[in-house]
């Protein structure tokens, strides 16, 4: 087990094929991921956690598997992700959680720890949450973590919210 990060409830290590399941409890649920383009299924899931051992591999950084302290239970990802917005390359933390573990607190949790890694370790400038507008569980999570609204894009022909923190607002969170 890869153990990226430790939160006081939670470890953060990358995905192995066997989390395949975990994973798609969370986006193999339609009310989890309604702010998506589409529905996901099983394949998708394999797909998403094969897509982050190659992120891995080729940029040190994906999502990784949330993991309960408490139970060793696999809830949801998190993690640093490089998008390619309106043609640059930008660094985004990202997370999902299982439907029945919200409102606890864990998304705030681990994406601050990832927004910490990103400017301790990885030297990053700014970090950004691509977050649709009527998503308002998400947007939370940013603004709790001290991420301000930047602008709103089109983003996969739908709109998207930028949230960022630079460098500059790091600590001031």
């Amino acid at each position: 087990m890869t153990t990226v990060l430790e939160t006081p409830r939670l470890i953060l290590r990358h995905l192995r094929r066997d989390d395949v399941d975990a994973i798609f409890d969370v986006i193999g649920d339609a009310e989890t991921m309604q702010y998506y383009p589409r529905s996901f299924e099983r394949k998708d899931a394999e797909e998403w956690v094969e897509r982050n051992l190659k992120r891995y591999a080729e940029q040190g950084n994906g999502l990784y598997a949330v993991v309960l302290k408490s139970t060793c239970e696999v809830i949801g990802d998190c993690g640093l992700v490089q998008q390619n917005v309106e043609g640059i390359s930008l660094l985004e933390v990202g997370y999902h959680l299982r439907r029945d573990q919200w409102g606890r607190g864990y998304a705030t949790e681990a994406a601050r720890a990832c927004l910490d890694y990103a400017f301790r370790n990885m030297d990053a400038d700014k970090v950004i949450s691509l977050i649709r507008p009527e998503n308002l569980p998400s947007r939370r999570v940013a603004e709790r973590n001290g991420m301000r609204i930047e602008r709103q894009i089109t983003y996969f022909g739908l709109p998207h919210l930028i949230y960022v923190m630079t460098r500059g607002d790091y600590g001031q969170a």
